[in-house]
């Protein structure tokens, strides 16, 4: 089978998800989906919604996920030792030496990300994701590629573990002449003298612990269009927001608020429509009133006329409760909306702290515990395997046994639990201070196991930044030492300024300092 006549056969069970994907790009941002199977190399106009709390919320909501999951200052995993083959093959002293390259290693892959365009292709993924609530990524050699819902077809098995999946694109025939037949290119010719473009077909599909792919124009493959890949570093990375068991597509965020989003946008138009209808002005002459209508209408302002104010009314659409009506239900569908989409909404008062808000944005992001969790596995943990195994292959870092050093995700959900640790542990330590006065602390803590919690907390690597107990125990016993050494100097300054000491006062001090200067004297120079 080919894989034109796969992709349209999948395409069936992809239907309802794209319209109801596309229902919602248009309440939100329209352009990310701009038809069914529709390509244009030029812009479409499309219909601009009435409200833009819908294309704020999702804008707001795919920039957190991407903070969260590909943070700017911070690593978004970290490589650890097992444990287990810590006692045996490497001895303990050196994890300090093996951390450092460790982290040396991390910073070579952040910082090819960071020179990447990575971050665009993955907002541009999530932006999909909260919207349609699907996207596919594809990790090539020249960087990220997003196909949206309308754009490739997947099949999974019962556990949800992709088995099959179909990319369409258009692409210009001038760009893949060379790797079509020449009878398939005159075919092509023929047909269609005025298109540039042909329907190039990606076929990925899983074949054991691998994945092979090939490409297809007219049902011919393209020559040096075959690949494959272990599962663990598949290029081919297909995303869900939200999972339903059974579906082998996922469920967008907008999709869960489309009756709000709904309901806004129509109210939205009425009380738009409304406010225009009620701005416009229109004056009315009586039948029987000697106020010509043109006299009015040409009159200017402060003009004075002839005329009975009686004969002359202003029409007035009276529709202000309704409208009042109208736009309270506007304002609570935003508040509900703004929740839903993780909008930070501060509470407009003279006494608004920087606690209380802190705490708003912290609520907030602790409801995308469930997402980051579906986030860390179907795409960082493949986006990290990928990377790191281009990088071992270009010679950019060293082979990494896989048996003793194990990659560890701390962005998504572990950073949020990071971030619950570090409000418990604040939250401790100043309730106890509260309670029992901050000597307390002193007397009680373990100031040094409370710095590395605090640092792990915020992702922080310790190894030379915070010195260790022995080393402040050291350096307290070596100031302690410097101290009683001035001390029994300064002793022995003031002992010398005692009329004991002074030989003009003390026979038995000259006569001694007398014997020790003639003694010095009656030694022979030094060779």
């Amino acid at each position: 089978m080919s894989a034109r006549t796969r992709y349209d056969y999948l395409a069936s069970d992809r239907s309802q998800f794209l319209e109801e994907a596309r229902q919602a790009s248009e309440l939100t941002l329209p352009y990310l989906l701009r038809g069914h199977e529709e390509h244009m190399t030029g812009m479409k106009q499309l219909k601009t919604p009435y409200q833009s709390v819908g294309a704020k919320g999702v804008v707001t909501l795919a920039s957190k996920l991407m903070l969260a999951l590909l943070p700017v200052q911070t690593s978004f995993f970290k490589l650890q030792l097992d444990e287990s083959q810590l006692g045996e093959d490497i001895p303990p002293e050196m994890k300090s030496e093996l951390d450092l390259s460790f982290a040396k290693i991390e910073r070579i892959i952040l910082e090819s990300i960071s020179a990447s365009d990575d971050r665009v292709a993955v907002h541009q993924a999530l932006l999909h994701l909260v919207v349609a609530g699907n996207a596919l990524v594809y990790m090539s050699k020249h960087g990220l590629k997003v196909y949206p819902l309308n754009r490739y077809v997947v099949e999974r098995d019962g556990n949800g573990q992709v088995i099959e999946i179909v990319t369409k694109e258009s692409i210009s025939k001038h760009l893949i002449q060379n790797q079509l037949p020449k009878e398939i290119l005159d075919k092509n010719n023929d047909e269609d003298t005025n298109n540039e473009d042909v329907s190039v077909y990606t076929h990925i599909k899983r074949d054991n612990n691998r994945f092979i792919w090939h490409q297809e124009v007219n049902d011919s493959i393209l020559k040096e269009s075959k690949g494959k890949a272990p599962v663990g570093i598949n290029p081919w990375i297909p995303l869900r927001f939200n999972t339903v068991d059974g579906e082998g597509y996922g469920r967008g965020r907008v999709g869960q608020f489309i009756g709000d989003l709904k309901s806004l946008e129509g109210l939205s138009q009425a009380l738009v429509e409304g406010s225009a209808a009620a701005a416009k002005v229109v004056f009315t002459v009586s039948p029987s009133s000697t106020t010509k209508p043109s006299t009015l209408a040409q009159a200017g302002n402060g003009a004075i006329i002839q005329g009975r104010p009686d004969d002359i009314g202003v029409i007035q659409v009276g529709k202000t409760a309704d409208f009042r009506t109208a736009y309270e239900m506007t304002s609570q569908l935003e508040r509900r909306l703004s929740d839903a989409f993780l909008v930070l909404n501060i509470r407009q008062s003279e006494r608004t702290t920087a606690e209380e808000v802190r705490m708003t944005q912290f609520e907030l992001e602790s409801q995308l515990g469930g997402l980051f969790s579906l986030l860390t596995v179907d795409f960082l943990v493949p986006y990290l395997n990928r990377k790191l195994n281009d990088a071992q292959r270009k010679g950019e870092i060293p082979k990494i046994p896989k048996n003793i050093v194990k990659p560890t995700i701390v962005a998504g959900i572990n950073a949020l639990g990071r971030g619950q640790d570090r409000e418990s542990l604040g939250q401790f330590l100043q309730i106890l201070a509260q309670t029992l006065g901050p000597e307390a602390i002193a007397t009680f803590i373990n100031t040094d196991e409370v710095i590395k919690r605090l640092a792990a907390a915020q992702g922080i690597d310790v190894l030379n930044l915070v010195r260790s107990m022995q080393e402040v125990q050291q350096e307290q016993a070596a100031m302690q030492q410097q101290q009683m050494q001035m001390q029994e100097a300064q002793m022995g300054i003031d002992a010398m300024k005692t009329p004991a000491m002074d030989p003009s006062k003390n026979g038995e001090v000259a006569m001694m300092e007398a014997a020790v200067q003639e003694q010095q004297e009656q030694q022979p120079p030094m060779q």
